[in-house]
């Protein structure tokens, strides 16, 4: 029974006053939330990690030396893949050979050139500090709400070091003065000990790139070098010194040729200029900004592994990803400092990787963070739709799924780097920026021309069979069956078919919105001649491809992207999309996890919260923190516990699994891809008490709610955009109060309460 306040414009800050807005734990993070060691890191990838989306750093070392290994986003050899330029590079070849079964020819031409050196993406550098043989390790920390790492030692030496929040600097602090300062460039012109090969995780040393030796400079208190990379390409690492009252203080740099004509002085000059700051004024602005940043959103949950890898994402996630900085790769602003090629060329992967790094940004309130990925797919655009021409010869647009950072071509598996509905789940992000935001502009300037380009090619692309129907004459589903002939498909699989469909039917729904009627029959005629979703005749389960159920344990859950994250089949929607849901997941577990990576269990949380199974979603990330992660948080694909989680037992670091993560739990809190908010949604019977902070839904609509002794007291919805907020009552049972709305205003229709709402109007809905 719905029991409104009288007169509540007049009364609303009278009625605040005796009841209480949501208050979860505060937004800043805790502690315990943080890094703390006990045991210095001697690796790489278990350093503190640091970084402002341009610059990274990892703190790691005993002191003897301490470690700073240094990473710029924008730091890649670009060099052309020849085979890309090739007359027998094309869709219509490719089409032949698969059907002549030429394994040898599509491996050659296709996946033996990510093997080459280069493109990659490569790092900075080193910055080593011996502290002393006497200056023994105690302990270090990283502190998330402040950004910084501290590292301790025994005899009261301090070290603090931190990334600025918005400018290109990185700074340590030091209570005392480092015996020695050594600044290293990377082994670019080193002794090769391992050449480059296809079938590697890493495609060999760093020299194999055979670049010239950097060259190096060094006055009493500065150090630095220029390298120089592929083609023009060169940039410059300084690191500029100090001795103070306080102790030694060091700020370095990094600057590229497209900064700067010469990019060490630039470096120099921006270092010297923040020691004339000096370190207070520095630590001020930097700390201002992250408190800002944590203060956007915040959770608090009854499960501390689940709660704190939560704030270990969303650190990580700002210290990655902003809004004028290259979007996150495989690695995002850590590239390895092992002397190799990054893991998989520290590249961008849009077969799952790109779009799992931005799953937390959209209900996690981090727009700003997501806005740089579709800024730079749209910056990107014309190389991808040039790319699209010369390799498919068809119009619209496609998008190359293994890129570097101008949105090249760089190789790999055939049947995924030349997909043809990468384009469409990255049209995803597009839409999923559009409904958090409610930006108008970018709707009708980013969205919609990119959702009709990708549609113009998908009905390029598609051929009609005899029946009629439309399918795709090459058809995968990442990554089941690897490498082989059989990873095409006689018909089109889930993964293509949901890709297809839910672009068809957006750009349909959003040509509706901004009054292009042609366009909108248009695309819902192609639509029309696609096929529906390919179930299990049985079980309803979602099939691989038509008569093709999983075959076994796999870790990409490309077949059900039907389900989360396109929402094409929705928990909301009944008893037959549930069935399918149950079934689908059902199906997962009888296959096992044997074959699943990290990300697969953060998959499978926002796959288990969609089907309302808090139990199955807490039990994911719980595996996924606990056995998938190293001690610093860093996703490392394989199963480090030795309890059989997984038979893959390798340890490259991705960032995917990482923020899919954040995002399962954001979607066991709230939820509203169905138009409907939701809250609490997917949560474990056991959690009695959880709370939220200005997490965002769908709308623009920030929500805040509070759940006590396993019910919902209170719910608050700050309407930045206004319109029409629909919510599946918090409170089915019981009255309920509504703050600061008119009573005509809000109605009840069903199980939901529907609301018109204007800018800036805020919303509290109070269990009595």
């Amino acid at each position: 029974m719905l029991h409104r306040q009288k007169a509540v414009q007049a009364v609303g800050l009278l009625t605040l006053a005796v009841i209480p807005l949501c208050r979860p734990a505060g937004a800043q993070p805790r502690p315990e939330h943080g890094l703390h060691y006990t045991q210095p890191a001697t690796v790489w990838d278990e350093a503190m990690p640091l970084g402002n989306g341009l610059l990274g750093a990892l703190v790691w070392g005993d002191g003897r030396p301490l470690r700073i290994s240094l990473d710029r986003t924008d730091l890649w050899d670009l060099r052309p893949v020849p085979e890309f330029h090739a007359a027998e590079y094309s869709y219509e070849r490719m089409r032949q050979w698969v059907r002549e079964g030429r394994i040898d020819d599509l491996h050659r031409l296709y996946d033996q050139p990510y093997g080459y050196p280069g493109p990659t993406k490569i790092p900075a550098g080193r910055i080593e500090l011996l502290l002393g043989e006497e200056r023994l390790f105690e302990n270090a920390s990283l502190d998330l709400a402040g950004a910084t790492a501290v590292m301790r030692f025994r005899d009261g030496v301090t070290v603090r070091v931190f990334v600025h929040a918005t400018e290109p600097l990185g700074l340590i602090h030091i209570t005392g003065k480092p015996a020695q300062v050594t600044l290293l460039a990377p082994p670019f012109a080193g002794k090769i000990t391992e050449e480059a090969g296809a079938n590697k995780i890493s495609a060999g040393d760093l020299a194999t790139l055979r670049y010239e030796a950097p060259v190096q400079e060094r006055g009493d208190t500065w150090a630095g070098y220029l390298q120089k990379g592929w083609g023009d390409f060169r940039f410059a690492v300084a690191l500029a010194w100090q001795d103070s009252e306080t102790g030694w203080l060091g700020v370095w740099s990094i600057c590229t040729s497209q900064d700067a004509s010469d990019p060490l002085a630039t470096a120099r000059e921006r270092c010297t200029a923040a020691l004339a700051k000096g370190w207070n004024e520095l630590v001020r602005s930097h700390e201002q900004w992250w408190s800002t940043y944590w203060n956007r959103a915040s959770v608090s949950v009854p499960n501390p592994v689940l709660e704190r890898q939560w704030y270990l994402e969303t650190y990580k996630f700002g210290a990655a990803a902003r809004a004028d900085t290259p979007p996150i790769t495989l690695q995002g602003p850590w590239t390895a400092d092992d002397m190799k090629i990054p893991p998989w060329k520290g590249d961008y992967h849009h077969d799952l990787n790109t779009q799992l790094s931005y799953w937390p940004a959209y209900s996690g309130n981090r727009l700003e963070g997501a806005s740089g990925y579709v800024r730079w797919l749209w910056a990107t655009k014309e190389n991808a739709r040039a790319w699209t021409k010369r390799f498919f010869d068809r119009p619209g647009l496609n998008v190359p799924m293994t890129a570097d950072l101008e949105q090249n071509q760089i190789g790999g598996w055939h049947q995924y780097t030349h997909s043809a509905t990468t384009a469409a789940w990255l049209a995803h992000h597009f839409y999923l920026h559009w409904r958090y935001s409610e930006d108008r502009q970018f709707l009708k300037e980013r969205l919609y021309p990119w959702l009709r380009d990708t549609a113009t090619f998908l009905e390029a692309i598609t051929e009609k069979g005899p029946d009629g129907r439309r399918t795709l004459p090459l058809s995968s589903s990442p990554e089941i069956n690897d490498n082989r002939l059989t990873a095409w498909f006689p018909s089109i699989t889930n993964y293509d078919l949901a890709l297809i469909r839910w672009t068809l039917g957006t750009a349909a729904d959003v040509a509706d919105a901004l009054g292009k009627s042609q366009d909108a029959s248009r695309w819902r005629r192609v639509l029309a001649e696609m096929p529906e979703l390919t179930l299990d005749p049985n079980t309803h389960a979602l099939l691989v491809a038509k008569d093709y159920p999983l075959p076994a344990s796999h870790r990409h859950f490309s077949h059900l992207m039907a389900i989360h994250p396109l929402g094409l089949i929705r928990w909301e929607s009944g008893p037959r999309d549930q069935e399918i849901i149950k079934a689908s997941l059902a199906d997962l577990e009888t296959r096992g996890t044997s074959a699943w990576c990290g990300y697969s269990f953060s998959w499978l949380a926002n796959l288990a919260a969609r089907a309302r199974d808090g139990e199955k979603a807490e039990r994911a990330l719980q595996i996924f923190s606990e056995a998938f992660c190293l001690r610093n948080g860093f996703h490392c694909n394989g199963d480090q516990s030795g309890k059989g989680y997984s038979s893959f037992r390798y340890r490259p670091f991705t960032l995917e699994g990482n923020f899919a993560a954040a995002a399962g739990l954001q979607e066991m809190l709230l939820q509203s891809y169905s138009g409907t908010i939701r809250v609490f949604p997917a949560l474990p019977a056991s959690w009695k008490d959880a709370s939220f902070k200005t997490l965002r839904a769908e709308g623009a609509f920030l929500v805040s709610a509070r759940r006590k002794d396993g019910v919902t007291q209170q719910v608050e919805i700050l309407a930045e955009k206004g319109g029409t907020l629909r919510i599946e009552s918090p409170f089915p049972d019981t009255e309920y109060s509504a703050i600061r709305v008119p009573a005509q205003d809000i109605e009840e229709q069903g199980k939901d309460l529907v609301v018109r709402t204007s800018p800036g109007q805020k919303i509290v809905l109070t269990r009595l």
